[in-house]
């Protein structure tokens, strides 16, 4: 038996959560999935250029949790962007907890 999931705390929500390349009808696009957790994990870091252990303790998870949801959205947005993939931002196991 696993171990339950713990909810990753997550203080912003984008106000747009669909992203697709320019000038490509969606009905021929394929899409990748991103949880809140995992785009907040990409603003921390690599937008406000936050340590991963103080962003790991804002998410209230261990630093090799965060360190494995950041990886795993880098490689998401990397995927959508080379293969020119629509990003879709929603779900995921979080708490919102925050200013937007």
């Amino acid at each position: 038996m696993s171990r339950p999931r713990i909810c990753r705390r997550v203080r912003f929500k984008p106000g747009t959560t669909y992203f697709k390349p320019r000038g490509i009808p969606l009905r021929y696009l394929n899409e990748v999935v991103l949880t809140f957790e995992e785009s907040e994990s990409l603003r921390l870091i690599d937008l406000e250029n936050t340590e991963q252990s103080k962003a790991s303790k804002m998410m209230e998870v261990s630093q090799p949790t965060f360190s494995r949801i950041l990886k795993i959205a880098r490689k998401k947005v990397s995927d959508a962007i080379i293969n020119g993939k629509a990003i879709r931002i929603e779900g995921g196991h979080y708490r919102f907890h925050g200013f937007r």
